[in-house]
Order: structure tokens, then sequence, then C-alpha cells
């Protein structure tokens, strides 16, 4: 029996247990569908890791719960790189003495304050740290399509809410 036949098989007898496992841990379907994505891409790489298991359900039990924990650990760590990023914020624009500049370095720095974590920590890469979004993807955990998706949604509440200052310094 070749291996891709056996993996079938396996989705075929182990997927829907998994995903119900699996989503009443996360209780999140997309993070669900992406940890069993994970899992079958992991054994169909190495089809080794099921030699010798009598009670494949139960490893791949096991390995299901292994990879939601790794995900919630990535996950936690993203959410204090976020906030580290947000506390940031002050520091982020030089001291000065012109009052214009002033006002709108404070308003841009509550602007960014009121975005989501996750775009505010996009922005933040993206701007200040001059990453590419492959590279705040690989930061992030995330997808290069999500990045940009979050700086896009991210620059246009920016702007919507810097408009009324930038109309009345410039």
């Amino acid at each position: 029996m070749s291996s891709e036949t056996n993996l079938e098989r396996l989705y075929d007898e182990h997927a829907q247990a998994l995903f119900a496992f699996v989503l009443n841990l996360l209780r999140h379907e997309a993070d669900t569908r992406d940890v069993l994505q994970e899992l079958f891409i992991k054994v169909a790489r190495h089809p080794h890791l099921l030699e010798g298991i009598k009670d494949p359900r139960g490893f791949l039990l096991r390995l299901a719960h292994n990879l939601a924990i790794d995900l919630v650990r990535r996950r936690a760590a993203r959410d204090r790189t976020s906030e580290q990023v947000a506390a940031q914020d002050g520091v982020l624009f030089a001291a000065t003495d012109n009052p214009d500049e002033r006002l709108f370095a404070v308003t841009l720095a509550e602007a960014l304050g009121e975005l989501p974590p996750d775009q505010r920590a996009v922005v933040h890469l993206k701007l200040w740290e001059r990453l590419t979004f492959d590279q705040i993807a690989a930061t992030l955990d995330i997808s290069p399509n999500t990045a940009a998706s979050r700086y896009r949604y991210a620059i246009d509440k920016l702007r919507a809410r810097l408009r009324p200052i930038y109309d009345e310094i410039k």
C-alpha cells in the first residue's frame, strides 16, 4: 500500500475526530483547520512517524494536541510582541519645538494606539523597521498576504483618522 493511500485512509478514518478535538481545544474553526493541515502535512512528509504505532488515532490526537498547544504559544508570543510595540509608541517620534509637528506626532501616536494590536505591529514593522511583507510574515507567524492586508487596513484607518489634522496644519 502506498504512503499516499495510507494518508488518505488516515484522513478518512480520523479527520472528523481530530477536527472535533482540536476545535474543542482552540474554539476557533480557522485555527483548527490550520492545525489539521499542519498535522497531515507533517505525516505526509514523514510517514515513518507512524511506523510501529499500535494506536494511530491516539498518536494523531497527541500530535494534534501538541500542534494546537504550539499554535497557542506562538500566538501568545506574538501578542506579547504586539504589546511591546504598542508600549513604544511614545518614543517613536523625535522631540520638536514646532507646535504643528508636536500636535501631529501626538495625534499619530494616539491613532496608532487605536489600531488593533495585530495591525499596529505590522505598521510598526513596515514603517519603522522597514521590513518587507515576507519578513513581517515570518516575524509574526502569519502569511505575507495577511501582513499586507493588515497594513492596508491600518493605513486606511490612519489616513481617515489623521486627515482632519493634516488638512488643518498644511
